[in-house]
């Protein structure tokens, strides 16, 4: 049932690949442009054309950097790959106080009281300079949100039960079977019942997949643990991936449902829980039974309407990351809604969408967190 995979996916061709290549080299540019601009301006330094060429540098090489580690895996590529992406994130911040900095400067000109450039310089990008500090802490700090989700009709054998959810692990260049031992770490003390994986597992990359997930070897729950890929995951042959995940024992789910103790837990791989019409047919396929609770791993929280429709109780979801770092919070916000993180509700579907265990890109979080979702199950009928 492993539909859906080729050998060389769309988004990767070379044509597609040298189109990301040219949009995202012009935006890196030109945010460093504006910030270089901004420091001489503001604080004076002569030659700004020159001295911008270094971090402009640092900021491109990001793009050889990020299409290089889906076929090479040398020590030297992984650290060009982490400073370059630690400095699009440092980029980002840094964006905003440049902005910040005209900002406050024409503010104070037209209200008649001046500020001098050094001060709103020195306090704008100091700002971002500790935002970025704080990103790279932040997003190493593991943390576990806990949330009780009230079923109808939830079997006694759940009832007080608990699964974690874990999503967006994005195993790869940054984060790898340490990142992963920590992870599970957190997940030995918990002590769920069972653990549900949606999607992006890994980060893209097909190089050291049976060492990246290794660890899983060494960890089990008493009712089992259940994955289906994410975008990064189908980003070649999703066999691959699948298979990788299977020989350290997790159940995948291939767009099928089991039964967990009276507990119906669906699980749609990404290409086609993005497809409403593939969706609705799997969902059809797997006959759900309405009178009983179940959970539907999908790993983006979108076509909630055909889940919801199907009878599906509750779907947990990843993806999002929150936006990660400020301000794409806020765009993340405007995209989903309400079901960009944390637990909604659309009719009788019950959504709960996750930060995410890791990062993808800059491995920074500002205005966000690392996040293992801890789901205690309660019966909604249930007196008192």
């Amino acid at each position: 049932m492993d539909s859906k995979q080729s050998a060389v996916p769309p988004d990767f061709t070379v044509r597609r690949m040298l189109v990301f290549a040219s949009i995202v080299s012009t935006i890196l540019l030109s945010a460093n442009a504006l910030v270089c601009a901004t420091w001489s301006y503001f604080f004076g330094p002569p030659g700004w054309i020159a001295w911008q060429v270094l971090p402009g540098v640092v900021a491109v090489a990001f793009i050889p950097a990020t299409i290089l580690r889906f076929r090479f895996n040398h020590p030297a590529l992984r650290i060009v790959y982490a400073i370059t992406s630690t400095w699009v994130g440092a980029l980002n911040l840094a964006f905003f106080a440049a902005a910040g900095c005209w900002i406050v400067e024409g503010a104070a000109w037209l209200s008649g009281c001046p500020l001098q450039r050094f001060q709103i310089a020195t306090i704008l990008f100091s700002v971002a300079l500790l935002a970025t500090a704080y990103g790279l802490i932040n997003a190493a700090w593991l943390r576990v949100s806990r949330v009780t989700v009230k079923l109808s009709n939830l079997p006694e054998a759940w009832q007080g039960r608990t699964a974690a959810l874990v999503t967006d692990l994005h195993l790869g260049p940054l984060s790898g079977p340490d990142f992963l031992r920590r992870v599970l770490t957190r997940l030995r003390n918990l002590k769920p019942d069972a653990v549900f994986i949606s999607g992006d597992m890994f980060d893209g990359p097909t190089i050291g997949l049976d060492q990246l997930v290794a660890p899983w070897r060494e960890f089990s729950t008493s009712r089992g643990i259940f994955y289906v890929t994410g975008n990064h995951d189908e980003f070649a042959e999703r066999s691959i991936y699948l298979d990788a995940v299977r020989r350290v024992g997790i159940r995948v789910l291939n767009n099928e449902k089991v039964s967990l103790d009276g507990l119906q837990v669906v699980g749609v791989h990404d290409s086609e829980a993005g497809d409403p019409t593939e969706l609705r047919e799997i969902l059809r396929q797997v006959q759900i039974d309405r009178q009983h609770p179940s959970i539907l791993l999908a790993h983006r929280p979108v076509n909630l309407s055909v889940a919801e429709e199907e009878g599906i109780s509750l779907q947990l979801s990843g993806h999002t990351h929150g936006g990660q770092i400020w301000p794409w919070n806020l765009l993340v916000s405007r995209i989903y809604g309400r079901f960009g993180h944390g637990l909604s509700r659309l009719g009788k579907l019950q959504v709960y969408t996750s930060y995410g265990a890791g990062t993808w890109g800059p491995p920074l979080r500002v205005g966000t967190k690392s996040e293992i979702v801890l789901i205690r199950f309660e019966n909604e009928n249930a007196q008192g």
